[in-house]
C-alpha cells in the first residue's frame, strides 16, 4: 500500500469485509475478502454481484479539440460514436504495440470520459492534448461501481426509469436512491451488466442499499480480483497480466500488437492517422504469438505463468486460469505459439505440482456470441 496515492471512499467498507487492500494503479482495492472466491463467481454467472472498481482511473476531455483528441491517441472512428454511446478502444506507441485499453464515452458533442486501467492511457492523451485546445481533467471522486449479473436489470429497473431499454455499451443521465449518477451498460464480467459512475461522497449510500435491498435476491459484494475467474471464460484481457510486459520476450523489449492480442476489431475500419497507425497495419500478418485458450483435463487449475509445452518443445506460457464450479471444466488463457493456436491441438501444462494435459480451444469459453450482454429488454 505504500505506493497507494488514490483512495476509495469504499475503503473500510472492504476492510470490513476482510480485505487488506492491495494495491492496483495506485488505489487499495479489495482483492481478498473472508469468504470463498466461487460463491462470487456463481453469484455473477447466476444472479448478481457488487463491485467496487473505482481504480479505473477516468479522465474528461472537454472543448473544441475533444473529438480530434480522442482521434489521435484511439483506435476508433470518434465520429460514430454519439452523446450517450461508448466504445472499447486501444491506445499505441508509436511502434504500433499495444500501450492500454480504455472505454470512451461520449457525453456531449465536445465532451468524452475516457476509462481506462493500469497502462498508460493518462500518458497518451496528454500526448496527443498538446497546443490544442482542448481540457483534460483527472477525476478520482468519481467512483465506479459495477453490478454485474442476470439479475442486475431486474434490480435498476425498480429505481432507474428506462434502464432496460439502455443498449449494451450505451450510458445515461439519472438519478438512483436521489443522487446523481451516470450508468453505463458496460462492463468486464462478459454478464449484461451495468456500471454506476457516481461522486465519492454518494458511494457508500448507493452500495449499501444495493446490497441490503438485493440481498435476498442473492446480491452480493464481490471483491476486484473475482474478475479473474470471469474473464478467463469471457476472454478479457488484462494489461499487464496478459502481455510481454508480464512475458518478455527473450530477445526483445515488451510490447504487443493489436493482431497478436486479438484485439485488432478495435481498430475502426478504414481508420488512419491515430498513433501508431502505420505501423499497425504493416505488422499483420507478423504475429509472434496468439492469445488463444487452453482447456485442462481433470479439475486443477493451471499456475499462473505455467509454461505450455507441445511434443517436449514449449509453445507458450499461462496468463490467467480457473476452474469453474458451474462448468466443472479447468481453462486458462495463454500467449501460444501461431501453430499450437489451433483448436484440438494436444499440449501439456507444467504446473510446479506435475502436468496436466490440454488441448488448444478458442476463446470465449462463454457466451461466444455475446448473447447475455448484449440482450435486449
Amino acid at each position: 500500500m505504500t505506493a497507494s496515492w488514490r483512495f476509495s471512499t469504499l475503503a473500510d467498507r472492504h476492510r470490513a469485509l476482510g480485505s487488506k487492500l492491495e494495491d492496483w494503479s495506485g488505489m487499495g482495492t479489495a482483492w481478498t475478502y473472508d469468504k470463498d472466491a466461487d460463491e462470487e463467481y456463481i453469484a455473477i454467472r447466476t444472479k448478481a454481484g457488487l463491485m467496487d472498481v473505482s481504480g479505473l482511473k477516468k479522465v474528461h476531455i472537454t472543448g473544441p479539440h475533444a473529438s480530434h483528441l480522442i482521434d489521435l491517441a484511439t483506435t476508433r472512428d470518434v465520429e460514430k460514436i454519439y452523446p450517450g454511446k461508448s466504445a472499447y478502444a486501444c491506445m499505441l506507441n508509436e511502434a504500433g504495440k499495444f500501450t492500454d485499453d480504455c472505454i470512451l464515452y461520449r457525453t456531449g458533442p465536445n465532451a468524452w470520459m475516457v476509462v481506462h486501467g493500469s497502462g498508460t492511457g493518462h500518458e497518451e492523451l496528454q500526448r496527443a492534448a498538446m497546443g490544442r485546445d482542448v481540457s483534460l481533467r483527472f477525476d478520482d471522486n468519481l467512483h465506479d461501481l459495477s453490478l454485474q449479473g442476470p439479475i442486475a436489470v431486474d434490480y435498476l429497473a425498480k429505481h432507474v426509469p428506462g434502464i432496460r431499454d439502455l443498449a449494451y455499451f450505451h450510458h445515461m443521465q439519472t438519478r438512483l436512491f436521489g443522487f446523481p449518477v451516470m450508468i453505463s451498460r458496460t462492463g468486464y464480467t462478459g454478464e449484461r451488466g451495468y456500471e454506476i459512475f457516481c461522486r465519492g461522497q454518494d458511494a457508500g449510500t448507493i452500495w449499501d442499499t444495493i446490497l441490503d435491498e438485493g440481498k435476498s435476491a442473492g446480491i452480493i459484494p464481490c471483491r476486484f480480483t473475482t474478475l479473474d475467474m470471469l474473464r478467463v471464460e469471457s476472454y478479457l484481457l488484462f494489461y499487464p497480466y496478459d502481455n510481454s510486459q508480464k512475458y518478455p520476450f527473450e530477445n526483445e523489449g515488451p510490447g504487443d500488437t493489436l493482431w497478436e492480442l486479438g484485439l485488432d476489431f478495435t481498430v475502426s475500419p478504414g481508420k488512419t492517422g491515430f498513433r501508431g497507425a502505420e505501423e499497425h497495419y504493416r505488422l499483420k500478418g507478423k504475429e509472434r504469438f496468439k492469445i488463444f485458450g487452453v482447456l485442462l483435463e481433470g479439475k486443477e487449475p493451471a499456475d499462473e505463468g505455467a509454461p505450455v509445452y507441445r511434443d517436449g518443445k514449449k509453445v507458450g506460457v499461462v496468463t490467467c486460469a480457473m476452474y469453474s464450479p458451474l462448468v466443472k471444466k479447468s481453462m486458462g488463457i495463454a500467449r501460444l505459439d501461431i501453430d499450437c493456436a489451433v483448436q484440438g491441438t494436444r499440449l501439456e501444462i507444467r504446473n510446479q505440482s506435475g502436468a496436466i494435459s490440454a488441448t488448444a480451444e478458442p476463446l470465449p469459453f462463454d457466451d461466444p456470441k455475446k448473447t447475455k450482454r448484449t440482450a435486449k429488454g
